[in-house]
């Protein structure tokens, strides 16, 4: 296995409290050293990351990769791929697929696809009730000792308060968390946007941030109640930030994540009936926005996640209503919030790394990832902070071609990908080893 000896890149690394100018060295698919003016051994290939920014791997606890089923979409190799560029070099992809991973047999066979076709890695979500249909739990205590790392009905909101509650009494046996994607079913039916003046102005009935405030609370309740982990997925509202905040000052077992998109565009953008600005939940006003990056400086929310949701081109190009919620998010999320809050100083790099590294990591108790530990997985990324590019989704690995960012100027970019000390992507290319 090849020897690196990273040079002079500016290494942030959260999880170890490290911010300096520093060398690493990656052997046998370990890191062997970090440190200052180390002097290169046999066999080491030397990069000079001059400029660069180091850092851990990015850690995605949120996407969808539609493998099986729906590979029209997506599928393992486009999708990691896809994370590779985006510097994601773990990913947890959502049981939402065709069949629903709601079986051990089922996880067991994208364990080996995954073996087979990944170039980072991904693990595997398992539905909370069968078929996601919410009437039923799913083999939960099977799928976790086959490899399930989280079980979730992410798209759907699981109504019934008796089966969340045994989701997490049953989970946390096994020490896993459950993932809600909150929202009260019946306030947001039919919505196609967040519930305010822009949704009134353009007559597209709204899905009010009160459903997603509702629903967390219980969520919250219930993971007082049984003792378990919840871990409350793209979190788009005020209220639910003030409630996260409030269940983790009383030590609830209660994680929470946002998304890049929700951290930097508002509804207003829907004016322009774009459906690749479609997504759930929605995008809301400036005062959640407010809210949310409040509740990332403060730790309330642990993780930034991208809910990347790819659809193929032809679903998305729809009139509004009838489209699909989501679309790509790897390839643009850490150039989004670079570019939206840290070149703006409303955040800081170092901030923005811990919430897409170490964070995540440590919500859902990854000891092994989020970190550039000697003797831990070579797992990072080469940042290029002053790299100025434009979206364009076309240019992009990901299958799903929809993008809310289309057109926008960026400024800093991953210009390389290690995973488990083999680079993985270079400058806009993938490296098959």
């Amino acid at each position: 296995m090849a020897q690196w000896l990273i040079k002079n890149g500016h290494l942030i690394d959260p999880a170890n409290g490290l911010d300096d100018v520093m060398d690493i060295r990656i052997a046998n698919g370990k890191v062997a050293a970090v440190g200052k003016s180390l002097g290169a051994e046999m066999g080491d290939d030397v990069i000079d990351a001059s400029g660069l920014v180091v850092s851990p791997g990015f850690i995605d606890i949120h996407c969808h990769l539609r493998e099986p089923g729906q590979e029209a979409k997506e599928d393992l190799l486009t999708g990691t791929a896809s994370a590779a560029a985006g510097g994601f070099t773990t990913i947890l992809t959502m049981a939402n697929t065709r069949p629903v991973i709601d079986q051990a047999i089922i996880v067991a066979g994208m364990k080996y696809k995954i073996q087979t076709d990944a170039l980072v890695r991904v693990e595997i979500t398992g539905a909370v009730t069968k078929g996601l249909e919410g009437k039923e739990l799913s083999e939960i205590g099977d799928m976790a000792q086959a490899g399930a790392r989280a079980f979730s009905d992410d798209g759907y909101y699981v109504n019934d308060g008796r089966l969340m509650r045994a989701a997490l009494e049953y989970a946390s046996m096994f020490n896993l968390p459950v993932i809600s994607h909150s929202e009260d079913c019946c306030l947001v039916a039919d919505g196609v946007m967040h519930e305010g003046c822009v949704s009134a102005k353009l007559g597209l009935k709204g899905r009010p941030a009160e459903a997603e405030n509702i629903a967390v609370s219980r969520e919250i309740m219930l993971a007082e109640m049984t003792g378990g982990h919840v871990h409350i997925a793209h979190v788009s509202s005020k209220g639910a930030v003030d409630l996260i905040r409030e269940a983790k000052a009383k030590g609830i077992k209660v994680t929470a994540e946002v998304t890049p998109h929700h951290l930097c565009l508002v509804d207003k953008t829907i004016e322009s009936f774009d459906s690749a600005f479609k997504v759930n939940p929605p995008l809301r006003t400036n005062e959640h926005i407010v809210a949310l990056i409040e509740g990332l400086k403060d730790g309330t929310l642990d993780a930034i996640a991208t809910d990347h949701a790819p659809h193929a081109y032809e679903e998305k190009d729809c009139e509004f209503n009838e489209a699909p919620c989501g679309f790509a998010g790897f390839e643009t999320a850490f150039s989004v919030l670079h570019s939206c809050l840290v070149k703006t100083e409303q955040w800081n790099l170092q901030a923005l790394i811990q919430k897409m590294t170490a964070g995540p990591a440590a919500a859902f108790d990854w000891k092994d990832r989020g970190h550039l530990s000697v003797g831990g997985l070579a797992d990072l990324v080469l940042i290029d902070p002053k790299k100025e590019w434009i979206v364009d989704p076309h240019a992009m690995l990901t299958r799903g071609k929809s993008c809310p960012f289309t057109g926008m100027e960026m400024v800093g970019q991953v210009v390389r990908t290690m995973v488990d000390g083999k680079w993985v992507y270079q400058d806009g290319k993938i490296i098959r080893n």
